[in-house]
């Protein structure tokens, strides 16, 4: 069955509510790609390197890790990392207070930026305060305007971090080609989508996945909301899920649930799903990246979202619990 959705954009005021969970009898699954940009709360270091200078290489970052993140530079807040390096470039060679997010621990660092064979001045880091890529919206609540995606939080290519969330939205996108995944190699949709044509912002970016709200009004064919199941209602069996990976088009596949984990167990790994549809196996090899948050529909519900492929078996992945993105939609 081939369900085409139709995004119409209409001059709607975004109205903020303050952030809780999600709580829905029903929503729209959606299934349709997404573009994404984020920016993050400070910028992430993605790797460190020694400074050259006239005598001899020195690392003046000694202490900052591979995915800590800086927030602030003498007190003041960092939020691009043009900004960062300008603030290291005119330090003249004097010390430099950083504040930086070590895990769950906030950490203080007084380090001097050494000056390098060109005479800048430089910490030795690598640093990056953004991303932009293609995911799957999973559904969309149109009493309040939300809508969710991914299933689970955006990482740092780089370092595996959850970025720090400081502010996002999200974009129209087509599917253009599908690199098919095989085994040992996950594959990828890959898609336009038009950085300037935001139809929504992000609010949230979480493990659970990013959440958002509609900026100038957003409406999916003449698809209604269904139900959403609860946890125990999620059983071993036939299941579907919704997936765009091409063009507009959305279109319903075969799949089965053959094991669900014990709650609490892993927040986005809530059940094992296996593609059955000869037709998206054909197309790509099971699942891809940016099926993520592809919703999983079972006995008229809504029960979850596609979160993870299994490398070694692309006709193999984990998917989330709906209530599990509903509790961290805020």
């Amino acid at each position: 069955m081939i369900k085409k959705i139709i995004l119409f954009l209409t001059t709607v005021l975004l109205v903020v509510t303050p952030a809780m969970a999600l709580t829905a009898d029903s929503l729209v699954p959606i299934g349709h790609t997404t573009g994404i940009k984020m920016f993050s709360k400070g910028v992430i270091v993605v790797g460190t390197t020694e400074v050259l200078t006239e005598r001899d290489s020195v690392s003046p970052s000694d202490g900052i890790k591979k995915g800590d993140v800086i927030t602030k530079v003498n007190g003041i807040g960092i939020e691009k990392s043009e900004d960062f390096q300008e603030v290291i470039r005119k330090s003249g060679g004097k010390p430099v207070k950083l504040t930086v997010l070590h895990g769950d621990r906030e950490k203080q660092f007084l380090l001097t930026p050494a000056k390098d064979m060109e005479g800048e001045y430089k910490l030795g880091l690598w640093v990056r305060d953004s991303m932009a890529g293609i995911g799957t919206i999973t559904f969309y609540h149109p009493q309040s305007g939300t809508f969710g995606a991914l299933g689970h939080g955006i990482c740092d290519s780089d370092t595996g971090v959850l970025i720090p969330f400081r502010k996002g939205s999200v974009m129209e996108s087509t599917v253009d080609d599908v690199k098919k995944g095989v085994e040992g190699e996950p594959g990828e949709l890959k898609g336009n989508y038009n950085l300037s044509g935001d139809y929504g912002i992000l609010m949230d970016n979480t493990n659970s996945g990013i959440f958002g709200k509609v900026k100038r009004g957003m409406e999916f064919g003449s698809e209604k909301p269904i139900p959403v199941a609860k946890k125990s209602e999620v059983k071993c069996g036939p299941a579907t899920i919704l997936s765009n990976i091409e063009g507009d088009n959305v279109e319903e596949y075969k799949i089965e649930i053959v094991k669900i984990y014990p709650s609490g167990e892993n927040d986005t790994k809530n059940m094992m799903i296996k593609i059955c549809d000869k037709n998206l196996i054909e197309k790509t090899g099971g699942i891809v990246q940016g099926m993520s948050g592809s919703p999983i529909l079972q006995n008229g519900k809504i029960v979850g979202a596609v979160t993870h492929v299994l490398v070694n078996d692309p006709c193999r992945g984990y998917g989330i619990f709906i209530e599990n993105m509903l509790a961290a939609a805020g």
